[in-house]
């Protein structure tokens, strides 16, 4: 690869990892339909690396205070857009300083073991299946296939059920359904993300509570992806353009994880079905063009 399209790939990954939109489906197609060489699963995963650091750093607060309700056994309200009164932080056991800013976004006292529990199938899946995604799975039309179908999946659930609960509402059903629609991921074009706000929407939780679900869920699977290539990474050699591509994914994840939560709550996710409609019609049309 050159320049040019080892940054394309990582902005990329940055952005369709936490867009609904799937990420390894989008590590595949880019280099089949602009024709130059796919850099291989390995090289996917190495890019996980930059959307790791992204989602860690856009989060670090409330992981911060996650692991601490967890062991505390104390609930503390956590978010951006409103600041606490100088007095309430201070009366509050788990807070940082007098100046961190929270809003009010409740997190259940069991979040830290209802993330364990969502992540189990995905790291069956990833275990058990990984031959299969580094084969079979990356077929263009089985691409546009998983793209069009969780694309209409998603939309449903957007637009004709009820999104009440909140993320602190979150229950073991809940989390252990999201976690089986994260295991189907590791098909290209399902989207980990696509899957597991789908499936938070089905379980009736807001749009925002879905998104911040499923990107909180995102850490430990991306972690444990990026730590299992790592040999494999490290043996074919850390090259700069690999570097620039990680750079890359990790500043476009962090933007694409802000503008969802903003653009979820005002406009909804039924503009990534239209994409992901348009982007396997496409698909299908450069197979049989090239048939």
């Amino acid at each position: 690869m050159d320049f040019i399209q080892a940054t394309a790939l990582g902005i990329v990954q940055g952005a369709s990892e936490f867009l609904p939109i799937s990420s390894s489906a989008h590590l595949i197609l880019t280099p089949w339909l602009f024709n130059f060489p796919d850099p291989g699963l390995a090289f996917d995963v190495a890019l996980h690396a930059g959307t790791l650091i992204a989602v860690v750093i856009y989060f670090r607060r409330d992981w911060i205070n996650i692991f601490r309700i967890a062991f505390l056994k104390s609930e503390i309200r956590i978010s951006k857009s409103e600041t606490n009164s100088k007095s309430e932080i201070q009366n509050s056991k788990l807070s940082t300083s007098p100046n961190y800013k929270l809003q009010i976004t409740n997190y259940n006292k069991n979040i830290l073991w209802l993330l364990v529990l969502a992540t189990i199938p995905g790291v069956l899946a990833g275990y058990f299946l990984e031959d299969y995604a580094e084969t079979v799975f990356r077929s263009p039309l089985l691409i546009a296939f998983t793209l069009s179908f969780v694309g209409l999946l998603l939309y449903l659930a957007d637009k004709y059920h009820k999104h009440i609960k909140k993320i602190k509402e979150v229950s073991w059903r809940d989390s252990l359904v999201i976690g089986l629609s994260q295991a189907l991921a590791i098909i290209p074009g399902v989207s980990r993300s696509g899957a597991t706000i789908t499936a938070g929407l089905f379980c009736g939780l807001n749009r925002q509570s879905a998104a911040r679900f499923s990107f909180l869920l995102s850490t430990p699977i991306i972690l444990g992806a990026t730590v299992k290539q790592l040999p494999g990474i490290i043996n074919g050699g850390f090259s700069y353009l690999l570097l620039l591509a990680v750079i890359a994914s990790s500043i476009s994840g962090y933007f694409a994880i802000k503008y969802l939560l903003k653009l979820v709550e005002r406009a909804g996710y039924a503009v990534f079905f239209w994409y992901r409609l348009g982007l396997a019609m496409i698909v299908v049309l450069s197979w049989i063009n090239r048939s």
